[in-house]
């Protein structure tokens, strides 16, 4: 069974599938141009490079560059992601931040 962090894996996944720590380019946005406008005012369009932080019910904080986005759920379902990998085996779970060791 393939993993959803495998890099083999090109079929878009949503973003609330993905655990803390993985790192994800936007594939699809499934909404209207409303939501795309919203979303690239918050820096975030396809092909931006993003990497989860936590997960907060059905919402996510994600990174993208320097900036940190809440998105919440109803959102977060309509991303559509490509794995980049994870970072997951580096990362403090309370926070999806890579640990200074």
């Amino acid at each position: 069974m393939a993993s959803l962090l495998d890099s083999e894996n090109s079929n878009p996944v949503s973003l609330v599938d993905l655990p803390i720590g993985a790192s994800a380019r936007i594939a699809e946005i499934r909404g209207g141009r409303k939501l795309a406008r919203r979303l690239l005012s918050l820096g975030l369009r396809v092909g931006s490079e993003i990497a989860i932080l936590h997960h907060r019910g059905r919402g996510v904080v994600l990174s993208t560059g320097d900036t940190r986005v809440a998105l919440g759920g109803g959102i977060v379902e309509k991303l559509m992601v490509e794995s980049l990998g994870s970072d997951g085996a580096n990362a403090d779970q309370r926070g999806g931040q890579p640990l200074n060791r």
